[in-house]
């Protein structure tokens, strides 16, 4: 079973002559462990496939599943428990809780979907290792650099094992250099894990990371 099924998506904001298509019987299924890199210039609609993939947006048209789950058929209530126990996202910039510490940035996320305890608390601790923080876990974002403080928005994002994480240029902030880095930590935890990610990005130098790149124009994909 596929991680994400879209079939013929639209998203239309505003009606008659004002309308605005911003994305475009958009059609794209990543598999179970597949990394699908996203790119296309500003304004093509990337980030708005992103956030209907994850439930933050509903189609105008078009079904969405994520695994089992067709989230087109979910209630507002429904899509906030789906967001919570079944896609990790990374956005720009990490947008990490400014006066909590890097492991509490994790533990929030797990104890949104009610998991708490010692078993909570050494998940989010090997996470840190294995993301080479374990020794800044104490310390709040502000004490944290750019690539610190996105490495801690991934751990965010796989805290409660997801099926599918959805990354919005995560090295967009970062230097050539950190954005290797971060992308090659990306491909790492998300292999390992059989994760699913689709990762939306204008840097052409980071797409030999995915298995595979969909280019998308004006809301529509390109083969």
């Amino acid at each position: 079973m596929p991680a994400l099924d879209m079939n013929e998506v639209r998203k239309v904001y505003g009606s008659g002559e004002t309308a605005v298509v911003a994305l475009d019987h958009a059609s794209l299924t990543v598999g179970a462990d597949e990394m699908v890199a996203l790119v296309g210039p500003s304004g093509s609609g990337k980030t708005t496939l992103l956030s209907i993939a994850g439930g933050l947006l509903s189609p105008t048209e078009g079904v969405v599943r994520v695994g089992p789950h067709e989230i087109t058929e979910y209630d507002r209530k429904e899509l906030t428990t789906f967001r919570r126990e079944f896609v990790g996202f990374v956005f720009q910039g990490a947008n990490l809780v400014p006066f909590l510490t890097a492991k509490e940035n994790l533990l929030v996320v797990a104890d949104l979907a009610g998991k708490r305890g010692k078993d909570v608390e050494r998940r989010a601790d090997k996470l840190l290792d294995e993301l080479g923080l374990g020794h800044r876990k104490k310390n709040t974002p502000s004490k944290l650099s750019g690539g610190e403080r996105q490495r801690v928005a991934i751990g965010r994002a796989l805290m409660n094992e997801p099926e599918l994480v959805l990354f919005d240029e995560p090295t967009s902030a970062l230097d050539s250099k950190l954005g290797e880095q971060v992308m090659e930590l990306i491909r790492t935890e998300v292999k390992e894990r059989g994760t699913a990610a689709v990762i939306v990005t204008h840097d052409t130098r980071m797409t030999h990371y995915a298995d595979r790149t969909v280019e998308i124009s004006d809301g529509r994909l390109v083969a």
